[in-house]
């Protein structure tokens, strides 16, 4: 079993359109200008104005904030640190951001594997993620499920030959 995690292990708390903002303020200070105003336009596009790094700094420090303040969900529930060997987590929050939710709520136990945003070189709709988090537990695409709540799920799901399930 994979996880999604913001959504639907936690919510995370965070704001995104003030994340967005502080996004657009790096490229503006780098004297760039910001492709849209788009959060995941903005991150994709930043490797093209050598900003990666400071895009993905400033995202994940919202993102750790919102793991500390997150909700748990029912969802979490399902996490059982008996068959923690075979569950991971697959989030386009960052892997930091994960760890700081999944240890606030105690759900840590009951996963083996975390896979973030920036724990490999692509993210989620890419199937990369997924793909590498069912490796890392030792399991077959064929044999995983994928549970998240959002189309972007969704098609990571489909294109990683991955079962998928709605939350």
């Amino acid at each position: 079993m994979v996880y999604d995690l913001d959504g639907t292990l936690v919510d995370l708390v965070v704001d995104w359109g003030a994340v967005a903002e502080d996004v657009i303020a790096v490229y503006e200070d780098a004297g760039a200008e910001p492709p849209g105003d788009g959060l995941w336009e903005l991150l994709g596009t930043a490797p093209k104005y050598g900003l990666e790094a400071e895009v993905e700094a400033a995202i994940a420090a919202h993102e750790r904030e919102g793991a500390r303040a997150s909700d748990r969900l029912s969802h979490a529930d399902a996490l059982d640190p008996a068959t923690a060997g075979r569950t991971a987590v697959c989030s386009l929050n960052c892997e930091d951001a994960c760890r700081i939710a999944l240890d606030a709520h105690g759900l840590t136990p009951g996963v083996a594997a975390v896979v973030g945003r920036d724990t490999v070189s692509t993210h989620k709709p890419d199937p990369e993620p997924l793909l590498s988090a069912v490796d890392r537990v030792g399991g077959d695409p064929e044999d995983a499920v994928f549970v998240g709540d959002s189309e972007r799920d969704a098609v990571t799901a489909e294109r990683a030959g991955v079962a998928f399930r709605w939350v």
